[in-house]
């Protein structure tokens, strides 16, 4: 008897084009990759654990341990990090698509999923999904399967219109992604490993990221709460404004909580949010946690004990108890700071893996590896450019 996931490899077959794979873009071209500061071959030497930053002009690869730098890759544009689901890849967003980053070997790979606009990436239950805002397409694959080239097994989707959205699948074979166009995004609809459709909700204006959480479950964001989806179809839970938006959130698939940010003002040039979310997926319930600061996008993550952390703009690194939604500690990291009117613009960034905190201070450029056991800084870099995105392996 075949497994689900078997099932829906079988029912949805291989759709790539014969542009899928691409070569790396030449120099000068916008999000293109240029040479390497090093010669060094792959073999040479194998990056421990290793952490990647974008700065304006390219990627610093730095050992994950020591936080040296181990490479510094020369690629132009704003590009965008997302671990690959892998211990070895990264994946950069580029203005040709996903472009797969050898972080283990500091090298910035030919193999390119081509994507109009290629969006966020996503990692749960050993697949990875990636979706092209630009298109609707959806690529998934086995997490563990990036080696010299795309996967031959890759499957592909199509949303019905295209929009800046997101897709993840199931350990069942399951896919989530959400509903909308260029103009609107409302809702979410699951396919089974058959693909066909067997839940459908637009019950979630604006609908914006998404997080999995113990038991399979997946939590997307609206400008009104959340949707979460598990065995039994989608609930709605509603924020405690009439405009509660909770547009990025950081899960656990040991925790039945979710932690997400939480704006208020729907007129706001930048809002500076100083309440976080707390989504139980077990009752459906949503409590707010007070701060001390403001963060940005940039500042939520999950610790080793499912402990829920935001980077403050008052430069400390914020732990909160997900079951009693109490603030437990606050861990002084840099000076305070205040976020950018631009998104893209480089403002202090956490990435979390296993017991190990890494946070980025644009003011100095330094970045900082921090053992959430006993909060101390373990490892500090100053780079020679300000840092901007932070990713790594994945955890």
């Amino acid at each position: 008897m075949r497994s689900p996931r078997t099932a829906a490899r079988a029912a949805l077959p291989v759709a790539l084009s014969a542009g899928l794979l691409l070569s790396a873009c030449s120099a000068g071209q916008d999000g293109g990759a240029e040479q390497a500061s090093t010669d060094a071959s792959p073999a040479e030497a194998a990056i421990a654990n290793p952490i990647a930053v974008t700065y304006d002009g390219g990627i610093y690869v730095l050992d994950g341990d020591t936080l040296e730098v181990a490479r510094d890759i020369g690629i132009e544009g704003f590009n965008r990090l997302n671990p690959a689901g892998d211990d070895r890849h990264v994946f950069v967003s580029t203005s040709e698509g996903f472009q797969v980053l050898d972080a283990a070997a500091g090298e910035l790979t030919d193999t390119v999923f081509a994507a109009d606009t290629p969006g966020h990436v996503v990692r749960h239950a050993g697949r990875t999904v990636l979706f092209a805002d630009g298109s609707g397409e959806i690529t998934a694959f086995d997490s563990d399967a990036l080696g010299d080239g795309i996967p031959e097994d890759a499957e592909t989707h199509t949303a019905e219109e295209a929009h800046h959205g997101v897709a993840v699948e199931r350990e069942n074979g399951e896919l989530l992604l959400t509903i909308g166009t260029e103009e609107e995004r409302t809702g979410a609809l699951v396919l089974d490993a058959d693909g066909e459709e067997i839940a459908h909700s637009e019950d979630c204006p604006g609908v914006h990221g998404e997080a999995a959480a113990e038991g399979d479950t997946i939590v997307i964001g609206c400008e009104d709460g959340v949707l979460v989806y598990d065995d039994d179809g989608f609930t709605k839970v509603d924020a405690e404004h009439d405009y509660g938006r909770i547009g990025n959130q950081a899960g656990s698939d040991t925790s039945p909580i979710v932690l997400g940010d939480y704006k208020t003002d729907p007129d706001a040039e930048l809002e500076r949010p100083e309440q976080v979310s707390l989504i139980d997926t077990s009752d459906a319930s949503l409590t707010l946690v007070e701060l001390p600061s403001s963060y940005t996008f940039r500042s939520l993550g999950r610790g080793p004990g499912d402990e829920a952390l935001v980077l403050g703009t008052d430069g400390s690194l914020h732990v909160i108890d997900p079951e009693t939604a109490e603030l437990t500690d606050s861990i002084k990291l840099m000076d305070a700071w205040e976020e950018p009117l631009e998104w893209q613009q480089p403002r202090p960034a956490l990435f979390v893996r296993g017991g190990t905190a890494y946070v980025t201070d644009t003011a100095t450029r330094r970045i900082h590896a921090l053992d959430l056991e006993t909060g101390e800084v373990t490892a500090s870099t100053t780079l020679e450019e300000t840092p901007n995105e932070l990713s790594g392996v994945a955890p």
